[in-house]
This record gives structure tokens, sequence and C-alpha cells, in this order.
């Protein structure tokens, strides 16, 4: 795995586990060419690991199994074969293969493997900084956003509208909000 070494003010040297109660995964992806559905992931974990140089890398877990887009009609087609066929692939992964610096926030480069499809992406990345927490030791926060195309990791099902555009559209805009805590 190649990282930059990276600085991020207050985040010292360990491993930084994703706490899944105060952080979110979430989706959008347009509906009817029209509006946006929007969706989370219930089920999640991962790290940020942080050498004592100051590098940093990530590795996460995302159960697509545990998707909630508040209709359990559509949950169930998006776990099926003609989306996510989450029974042959119920995890999505992300390691990370670099972290920069651009302006004041950052850009964690990786590999995202949804479907048993892998693929690079950049997620840009916003930290929020450090907390010494409630007494279980400090937390850090950050934001990151990315872009994929659904048919880059093989989910090609095309459900095509009468007047043009389809119901689905191709651009998936995925959205973590992560509070890390600094484990022991």
């Amino acid at each position: 795995m190649t990282t930059a070494t990276t600085t991020f003010p207050g985040l010292t040297a360990g491993t930084w586990a994703i706490d899944p109660v105060h952080s979110d995964v979430s989706f959008t992806v347009r509906h009817l060419m029209v509006s946006k559905v929007r969706g989370t992931f219930e089920k999640f974990s991962g790290a940020i690991t942080v050498a004592e140089d100051g590098t940093a890398s990530v590795n996460a877990e995302i159960d697509v199994t545990s998707i909630n887009t508040k209709n359990a009609d559509r949950d169930a087609h998006v776990r099926s074969a003609d989306f996510f066929d989450a029974e042959q692939f119920p995890v999505a992964t992300f390691t990370s293969t670099g972290v920069r610096a651009d302006g004041e926030d950052y850009v964690v480069t990786g590999d995202f493997t949804l479907r048993g499809v892998t693929r690079p992406v950049e997620l840009k990345l916003e930290y929020n900084g450090v907390n010494p927490g409630m007494g279980n030791g400090p937390v850090a926060g950050f934001e990151a956003t990315t872009v994929i195309n659904r048919k880059d990791f093989g989910i090609s099902i095309d459900m095509p509208l009468e007047g043009g555009g389809a119901v689905v559209g191709d651009k998936i805009t995925i959205t973590l909000q992560i509070e890390a805590g600094l484990q022991a």
C-alpha cells in the first residue's frame, strides 16, 4: 500500500477505529431523471492507521445487505443480482493507496471493490479535527465524498423510460460522515 506523508493536526500515531454509532455511510443516485433516491448502509466498519512518520492509510468494509432506502421492496431489488448481487458479494471494501493534501482539505486515493469488481477511486476529504472525547479517549472527525459510475462495477441493468432516460442514473455519490476513536 502506497501512502504519502500527511499531517492531520492532532491526529496522533495509532489506529483510529470508525465508530458506527457516530458515523454515516450514505449515497444518492438519480431517479426518473428528475430527483434523487437517498440511502444509507446500516453496517460498516473500518480504521484509519497513522504511522509514527504521519503516513495515513484507511481500510473499510460496508455490509451491502444493510442498505436502507426507506423502501423495503426497493432495498430487496438493490440487494438482488440486478444490482449488488449481495448473496454472492455481501461486502464492499475500500483500501487506501495514498493520501495527499489538497489546499486545506485532502484527497484519499484507493481501491474500492463492489460486486467483486475493484476500481480506483478518489475521495475528497475534509478533516474536522480531534476532540479529547468523553472519557474514552480522543476522537477525530472526517467528511468524504466520491462519485462512482455503477456500470464500472458491473451494475449494468438498464430500465429505460418511455420518454427517454432511465429509471436509475449511472452516477452514484457516496458520502461518509466519520467519527473515529483512537484505540488503546
